[in-house]
């Protein structure tokens, strides 16, 4: 069976309800006025009954009382008729308005259904997710539309995540083998000039920085394929980084401290460690000297809360909602001199999105900065 375009529905609701109540009001004014005239019918009725009873002596005068009071009886039927009427206007204007309510939700059902559809396309799901065609004709078409937009979507999404690997492992071997070449240069040639020994260190430390950018954009290419099945308790793991960062903190003489409840997650063993690691590794480098980075977890109504605070010198309320995006730095130099390439945080953020989780900035200020992460907990 042919489904009924919105236009139609729409046309034929309102039709329906304007018919309704069209001939709703007519019969209760009807109702009204009939009940009105015979209301007056049955006054004068009874006032000509008494002057057939009585002996009336000046017929002019009970013609005169007649006038009198009909003319009262008349003001006080018409003042009644109004008020009636101005009642039943507001009862059928109030049931007009209740039906509307619940019919058009009935009508912009498809409406609904589309949105709620529409709601749930997610990053990682836009190769997958499709809009269904089965609903009215005006969706039908905006659906196909829109599944088309999202297979050129993913098509783009795809060959930018094959491009960025490619890329990745193409430049992997020539800067490995840089990298080799220096340190083989630097082991044969140990009396060179300051200058020259100045250059190449230069070098070595922009090849080191561009390793890390090519490991990351792996890391962040082939994030899809990796299993997210185990289940994971944060407290080891959350030791286990502040152990294996313990030595760097030492040398900034930083403190690191851990605490909260225990809680488990669902999720890849590897990439979890990756967040925390990451976090807490930018919370150390941008800390000020024999300042402290805490992790403390803790539990609200099913989900994980992971709070990774630090006394560093916070971060700009401008730019709170661009570092996790790739590439961006609030202080070039600074990141620069502490090897930063940019792409830390914004793995972080694709490997918290693929586990369904968020990570958000949640205060900062001059006198350090708070990072919330969120998980399901199990």
């Amino acid at each position: 069976m042919k489904k009924i375009s919105l236009r139609w529905r729409m046309t034929l609701m309102s039709l329906i309800i304007v018919i309704i109540t069209c001939v709703s009001m007519k019969i209760a004014i009807c109702s009204s006025g009939t009940a009105q005239i015979t209301e007056l019918g049955d006054y004068v009725l009874d006032f000509t009954a008494g002057y057939s009873e009585e002996k009336v002596s000046d017929t002019s005068e009970y013609i005169r009382q007649f006038e009198e009071q009909f003319t009262e009886e008349l003001a006080m039927v018409r003042s009644h008729f109004c008020m009636y009427n101005w009642l039943i206007t507001g009862t059928v204007i109030i049931i007009s308005g209740l039906v509307v309510f619940f019919v058009s939700r009935r009508s912009l059902e498809p409406l609904k259904r589309f949105s709620g559809q529409l709601g749930e396309i997610r990053m990682e799901n836009i190769a997958d997710m499709r809009i269904k065609e089965d609903n009215v004709a005006e969706f039908a078409l905006l659906s196909r539309s829109l599944n088309d937009m999202l297979d050129r979507i993913s098509h783009a999404f795809e060959a930018q995540h094959q491009f960025t690997a490619n890329a990745a492992h193409e430049l992997r071997t020539p800067l490995s083998l840089m990298q080799s070449q220096m340190d083989l240069y630097v082991e044969e040639n140990q009396d060179v000039s300051e200058k020259t020994a100045e250059t190449i260190a230069m070098i070595r430390e922009q090849t080191e920085r561009l390793s890390d950018m090519v490991r990351i954009l792996l890391d962040m290419s082939e994030l899809q394929t990796v299993p997210c099945s185990d289940t994971i308790s944060l407290g080891p793991m959350i030791e286990e980084v502040i152990a294996d960062l313990s030595s760097m903190a030492e040398k900034e003489n930083i403190t690191l401290e851990q605490s909260g409840e225990s809680a488990d997650i669902k999720g890849s063993d590897i990439l979890i460690y990756r967040v925390f690691f990451n976090l807490v590794e930018n919370a150390i480098k941008y800390n000020k000297k024999g300042g402290k980075v805490s992790v403390e977890t803790s539990l609200h109504a099913g989900k994980v809360h992971i709070y990774i605070s630090d006394t560093g010198y916070g971060i700009p309320d401008e730019f709170r909602n661009n570092i996790f995006q790739p590439f961006f730095r609030i202080d070039k130099s600074q990141n620069r001199s502490l090897g930063g390439v940019g792409l830390g945080l914004s793995l972080v953020w694709e490997i918290i999105n693929l586990h369904g989780g968020k990570v958000e900035v949640m205060e900062s200020s001059e006198r350090g900065t708070v990072i919330l992460l969120e998980f399901s907990s199990i």
